[in-house]
């Protein structure tokens, strides 16, 4: 007999009764299969001159700006982000295809001075085929700055979405129209199967899972990268402009339901505590707080259910470890999805696990330190390191701390969400293994530098 393997499905988190994709799982078959696919696809893409991949890669850009609107509304449908949020994914989508098919356009090598006679250069050339695993928060974003790169300079695709996000990836599949990318739905087997075919791997999501995708590439000695999560801090200092950083980090905190990987989890308060809980807790008031496709909506629902209960869970363990909730800790069912309130903790020791690990929603941990070197001390004190942010009119002591917290993107009087796709993207320690993401980080990562040497036939 034939097993019947459980389809792979997405449900709305703001209404989970309705199912937004279905499809069968790919299995290990399908994705040997789409690889093969790809890998024959391949050939014929990498053959084709920079203008060719240019143009296709303007052409997808044209196709995701005019189903924005269409997009949008499925991005809000299928993973709860707030339709204004979910407006800003697209763009910055079509953002990246832009500026990829112009990156086509870069140098691929250069020519150096032979120790004899002849001609030497080195050229890029393209690594294959990408296996791509990617997690569901930005469902249009993070797969187009991994997959735009790849396709650019001459790889095929073969994307692994996360389950709760295979609509929007379905839909980019169909808007980009190439050979060289295909889609496999599944789960923890596909994403195992992917990596152990594909000839580079990049990964977003959850830092034990990110450990396991690294240690199965590095056995088989391809290239990896994976970006997994952080334990970001917000640094205040006395001299801040308390109200803006306020705004800021409550955005930053709360926005999307706490749901990205640069979401602050920890505010470092200097000297200022009880003034900075004040102003916090009146922005976390201030932020709408429950449809997502309400344009008002700042917080939305987690993605699932088991999201909604470890946010709720972390609140109730840190009240039983001493801690105060400021605000918050509750699930709010009356909203009819998987809607936590927007929490904020004080009173935990700095090894507490809520101040130390990620917990995937719109809870943070408020910290008091009675110096600037004891805020880079905390700050600095888990094994995350993807994102800070520093709040100070003092351009000396900004350009201070900015050069000791160890992590990879560092925001002065700005929040530690947002990233520009422009440049390279990744953090340090746990958050992140191998090359940095986007911009011109991405050519290093996608291609390998061959050296030629050309001697006088005689």
């Amino acid at each position: 007999m034939i097993p019947v393997m459980n389809p792979i499905e997405s449900r709305s988190p703001h209404d989970p009764a309705d199912l937004v994709a279905s499809s069968p799982a790919a299995g290990r078959s399908g994705v040997d299969e789409a690889v093969a696919s790809a890998r024959a696809a391949q050939r014929d893409w990498a053959a084709r001159n920079a203008a060719v991949r240019a143009a296709a890669l303007a052409r997808a850009a044209d196709a995701v700006e005019g189903a924005a609107g269409e997009l949008a509304a499925l991005v809000v449908r299928e993973v709860g982000k707030p339709v204004a949020e979910a407006r800003g994914e697209v763009a910055r989508s079509v953002s990246i295809l832009r500026y990829y098919a112009q990156q086509v356009f870069d140098p691929v090598g250069a020519v150096h001075e032979p120790s004899g006679a002849g001609l030497l250069f080195t050229r890029r050339r393209p690594l294959g085929v990408a296996g791509l695993i990617t997690p569901w928060n930005f469902p249009l974003a993070i797969p187009l700055w991994k997959a735009a790169p790849a396709l650019a300079f001459g790889n095929a695709v073969v994307l692994k979405p996360a389950p709760q996000a295979l609509a929007c990836a379905l839909r980019l599949a169909e808007l980009l129209d190439l050979d060289a990318f295909r889609v496999v739905p599944g789960d923890a087997e596909e994403g195992a199967a992917l990596v152990e075919a594909a000839d580079v791997v990049s990964f977003t999501g959850s830092a034990a899972v990110g450990a396991l995708v690294r240690a199965a590439a590095v056995r088989r000695g391809v290239p990896v990268q994976a970006e997994m999560g952080g334990q970001n801090p917000a640094i205040v200092l006395p001299d801040a402009d308390l109200e803006v950083a306020a705004a800021q980090i409550a955005a930053a905190a709360m926005g999307f339901a706490g749901q990205k990987c640069t979401a602050t989890k920890r505010i470092i308060a200097v000297g200022n505590g009880d003034d900075v809980r004040q102003a916090v807790l009146a922005a976390v008031a201030r932020l709408g707080f429950g449809d997502p496709s309400d344009p008002a909506t700042a917080v939305g629902p987690l993605i699932d259910k088991a999201a909604r209960d470890r946010v709720v869970a972390a609140a109730s363990g840190a009240v039983a470890s001493g801690g105060r909730i400021l605000t918050g800790g509750r699930s709010a069912d009356g909203l009819g999805g998987w809607y936590a309130e927007p929490t904020l903790v004080d009173g935990l020791p700095a090894d507490h696990p809520l101040a130390c690990e990620e917990v995937f929603g719109p809870i943070c941990v408020v910290q008091d330190a009675a110096s600037a070197d004891e805020a880079v001390a905390l700050a600095n004190g888990v094994r995350y390191g993807l994102a800070s942010a520093v709040y100070t009119r003092d351009l000396d002591r900004a350009l201070d701390i900015s050069a000791r917290l160890d992590t990879g993107l560092v925001k002065v009087n700005a929040p530690t969400s947002g990233v520009d796709f422009y440049l390279p993207f990744g953090g340090e320690k746990d958050s992140s293994y191998g090359g940095r993401e986007q911009g011109k980080a991405a050519q290093d990562f996608y291609t390998s530098t061959h050296t030629v040497t050309i001697s006088p036939s005689r």
